[in-house]
């Protein structure tokens, strides 16, 4: 921007004319209610789901064949998460556990004091015995989690954002919980692009709480840069 020096009429040394500051200040403002939009956000989220549900229409048909061949029961599988406003919705995933794995939960723990205290800290077992081997793989590239473009699509929830938790987790995110939803839970977000699982309950809190408190399109796009690395070069993402 051009600046201009303007004389002084009483022989003074000339001075910068500064009128463009209100300018490049309402500019400011304005770059950063678009960055925060929600409606942008929106328009993103609704475009880059449709495109890829038609894009990876064939990766999905493929999933879903390998899914229903490795072990006997529905390819999909709905959990009930919790989402905006504390509004419950069906989280969508391609199945990678055996059939009735829900049931099998008790049963599984009571067999290692170990696995309870995995999943008493994380809502996770490592190692777990009820996924299938294609699961294992489908969970080590993330490809189990491709349905969820529907649930963008539902409006349920976002490309990026805070984890989709389960009600039982609640109680772990104080009074943090009213804050982290009060936007819709992503599809990737900040926990997942910094050691997904390899970090510990209280780090995910705080990275879905950074995640709200700074929200922006510009940081929603380096998360999805990000996000594409880790699912093309998964090694130790701890995706399991």
């Amino acid at each position: 921007m051009e600046v201009r020096v303007l004389p002084r009429v009483d022989g003074q040394p000339p001075v910068h004319d500064r009128s463009w500051w209100p300018v490049l200040w309402v500019t400011a403002r304005w770059l950063v209610r678009v960055l925060r939009s929600q409606r942008l956000k929106r328009l993103m989220d609704i475009t880059v789901a449709g495109l890829a549900l038609t894009a990876g229409a064939p990766l999905f048909l493929l999933v879903v064949l390998a899914v229903s061949c490795s072990s006997p029961g529905k390819p999909f599988y709905v959990q009930r998460r919790l989402g905006r406003d504390h509004k419950p919705f069906g989280c969508i995933k391609f199945r990678t556990m055996v059939q009735g794995a829900d049931r099998q939960l008790r049963s599984t723990l009571k067999t290692s004091t170990r696995l309870q205290d995995d999943f008493r800290q994380c809502f996770k077992l490592k190692n777990d015995p009820r996924i299938t081997p294609v699961g294992h793989l489908l969970r080590r590239t993330s490809l189990d989690e491709l349905p969820q473009f529907l649930n963008i699509l539902r409006g349920e929830m976002s490309l990026v954002g805070p984890r989709p938790i389960v009600r039982a987790e609640v109680e772990r995110y104080g009074d943090a919980i009213h804050q982290v939803l009060s936007v819709r839970p992503g599809l990737t977000g900040l926990w997942q692009v910094s050691g997904r699982n390899n970090l510990t309950y209280a780090q995910r809190v705080a990275l879905d709480v950074r995640y709200v408190a700074r929200r922006s399109l510009l940081l929603d796009l380096v998360i999805l840069r990000r996000t594409v690395g880790v699912v093309l070069f998964p090694r130790d993402n701890g995706a399991y």
